[in-house]
């Protein structure tokens, strides 16, 4: 199915912050362009919430009368990626403070995934970047980018620097009640 390409692929229809998401982040073919970005179609099979609210003229699903509709039900409790946790938490905040400042909110984060990306990922981080940017409150990131400023040198082997970024996001995981783990 072709899709009409979204306004913000960065926020799917469905509440997912896919500009926090590995796949987006990635150089290779496996590369997502975001919800109904340009070539969405070639790089995934078609999606039964997008097609909902594209049928409806939607740009999310929360807008809907019917939302949350059985297309959701179970999937923020079983499905292994893990980010699924916070589309309702997402939707709710976008709804509460708006649309745009949630956007801005969203774009902050992605800056400073990709900062992380590129000065404390030893190659091995990525996904618990993503998903620690993601599932943090954006005051929460920024103090664990602070607190790495603050405890690691710019020249520092990208292996030290990478276990601190980790031990820090850990720990203001843990102390927010969260878990950064894959559930399988």
């Amino acid at each position: 199915m072709e899709y009409q390409t979204r306004r913000n692929p960065l926020f799917s229809a469905c509440g997912l912050n896919c500009g926090l998401c590995p796949r987006y982040h990635t150089d290779g073919t496996s590369r997502c362009p975001g919800c109904a970005g340009e070539g969405f179609s070639e790089a995934h099979p078609p999606c039964g919430v997008l097609s909902c609210c594209q049928r409806k003229g939607l740009e999310y699903c929360y807008l809907c009368d019917e939302y949350p509709c059985k297309k959701y039900d179970g999937a923020d409790l079983t499905d292994s990626f893990i980010t699924h946790k916070n589309q309702f938490h997402d939707f709710d905040r976008a709804r509460s403070i708006g649309l745009e400042a949630y956007e801005a909110e969203l774009d902050e984060k992605v800056v400073l995934l990709e900062e992380l990306l590129k000065n404390y990922n030893d190659g091995r981080r990525k996904s618990l970047f993503c998903v620690a940017v993601n599932l943090l409150d954006l005051k929460d990131v920024k103090t664990v980018m602070d607190q790495l400023a603050d405890k690691t040198e710019p020249q520092s082997p990208q292996k030290i620097k990478a276990a601190a970024a980790v031990r820090l996001f850990e720990e203001m995981a843990e102390n927010r009640g969260i878990s950064l783990k894959l559930r399988k």
